[in-house]
């Protein structure tokens, strides 16, 4: 992978969807393929934190297993929707066809249109030919069905052989969705080893395979294919809302994080919860008025002494610990509860108010 290049796969396990993040590393220009609503919060957070400027979610075809988190995003970060002018999706900035680039940065994506699946597929390949977006036209070892939503068997095989395995061999495979674990393979690999139409598979092998293949449809068609054609934006056109308790930021990891700022100036309306150790906190006698102080060693078994009648903050030296905290208490039924931002040695470099143990 070329050093000026940051690449991330993501996935939803629900829908065992891929979504692909790209930036240019010097100008730290970005783009998303194939976004989940499900995790706006997890690929926002990721985006946030890279420090990157997201230009685009691309949109490899229209899905039928999952809905779109392009709306949100674009909504959360002022990103376009690109997407193929054969898709029928609306609500779009760009619309995308064969040979179309989208750069960001140095670097490019081009526009490969690889129908079949769906009227509306496109593949993107990156400028180096090292990596291709495939979206649902060519999975590892499979392929896209052809059996709903304008699919075409013989579409897709052409779309696949003329186009798709005219790629470099060593050229790496990146699908929209894998069931078994399998995260890439290479043109090369498919061209031989694709049990539907590498080796000597011909297209009579191919359409012959497919429509026979009988399968049920998936559990969210017909709730993701007409989200999906308005590129995720609800029925009733509202935003969600983050919680009413706090203004909480979810980071990548799916913590929910609070500001000190916040936490300081609403302190008579939150529980913050001190997880320092015993030793810790004989060493260093600073403390945030009013916290509760429960060594994380011993958090599991005193849980029923941390109240749930306020949102409860939870705090350690640095951040890091305290995240544990978060982890214990939301898993034992705890809703509303945040992690403080960089713990108390941000609290102290912000300047907020803390007071001393005595004795």
């Amino acid at each position: 992978m070329s050093a000026d290049l940051i690449f991330k796969q993501l996935f939803d396990q629900s829908s065992g969807t891929f979504t692909y993040l790209l930036a240019d590393r010097t100008s730290n220009e970005a783009l998303l393929i194939d976004t989940v609503y499900e995790q706006h919060e997890r690929d926002r957070a990721l985006v946030r934190e890279l420090n990157l400027g997201l230009l685009h979610c691309l949109e490899t075809h229209c899905h039928a297993d999952h809905v779109t988190g392009a709306w949100l995003m674009r909504h959360a970060l002022g990103c376009q929707i690109a997407v193929s002018k054969h898709s029928g999706i609306a609500n779009a900035e760009r619309v995308l066809s064969e040979g179309d680039e989208i750069r960001f940065g140095r670097r490019v994506l081009r526009v490969l249109e690889t129908p079949g699946h769906t009227d509306g597929c496109i593949s993107l390949v990156l400028d180096d030919h090292t990596m291709v977006f495939t979206g649902d036209s060519l999975l590892i070892r499979g392929c896209g069905r052809t059996d709903f939503q304008q699919g075409s068997a013989l579409r897709l095989y052409r779309s696949i052989k003329n186009k798709l395995f005219a790629l470099p061999d060593d050229c790496i495979v990146y699908p929209a969705h894998d069931y078994s674990g399998r995260m890439s393979s290479s043109i090369g690999e498919e061209k031989h080893l694709n049990p539907r139409i590498g080796g000597q598979a011909n297209e009579a092998d191919f359409v012959g395979y497919l429509d026979n293949m009988q399968l049920p449809h998936p559990k969210k068609l017909a709730v993701a294919v007409p989200a999906n054609l308005q590129a995720g934006r609800p029925a009733d056109d509202r935003i969600p809302t983050p919680p009413e308790w706090a203004p909480v930021v979810t980071t990548y990891s799916g913590t929910l994080e609070i500001s000190p700022q916040w936490v300081a100036a609403h302190v008579n309306d939150i529980h913050i919860l001190d997880v320092r150790t015993e030793h810790e906190t004989t060493e260093e006698a600073t403390r945030i008025r009013n916290a509760q102080l429960i060594p994380i060693d011993e958090l599991r078994a005193r849980l029923s002494e941390v109240p749930q009648d306020k949102p409860v903050m939870t705090l350690c030296r640095s951040g890091k610990r305290s995240v544990l905290a978060w982890s214990i208490l939301r898993d034992a039924g705890w809703e509303r509860v945040a992690n403080i931002q960089g713990g108390l040695l941000q609290w102290q470099a912000e300047g907020l108010d803390t007071t001393r143990a005595v004795g």
